[in-house]
């Protein structure tokens, strides 16, 4: 017989360093922050460094699938076991389990 299994939804946050080189008056080095701000500055470089855990909640499939069409909304009309195969981590695909 099976082990009983559960959907986790967890919810986390990417984080990257990112850093921007901007010219600016010698007199005002912050004009560079608003730059950035307003998305006007170009990208000098970017390092992932990994993700936040927000939080995390038991769900049923049911809710699951409920969220999974809020926020993929282009696959809603997708059948559930697309869905499963897309989006959704069964425990047969994570890897080695001797680590947890």
């Amino acid at each position: 017989m099976a082990n009983k299994t559960n959907w986790v939804i967890v919810e986390c946050i990417s984080q990257y360093i990112t850093k921007y080189v901007v010219e600016c008056p010698a007199d005002f080095p912050e004009y560079a922050l608003d730059t950035v701000t307003i998305n006007q500055a170009k990208e000098f470089s970017q390092h992932y460094v990994g993700e936040t855990i927000l939080s995390y909640q038991v769900i049923d499939q049911e809710d699951a699938l409920y969220q999974c069409d809020a926020d993929n909304e282009h696959y809603a009309k997708c059948d559930v076991e697309q869905k499963l195969d897309l989006f959704f981590t069964r425990e047969n695909e994570i890897g080695d389990k001797s680590n947890h």
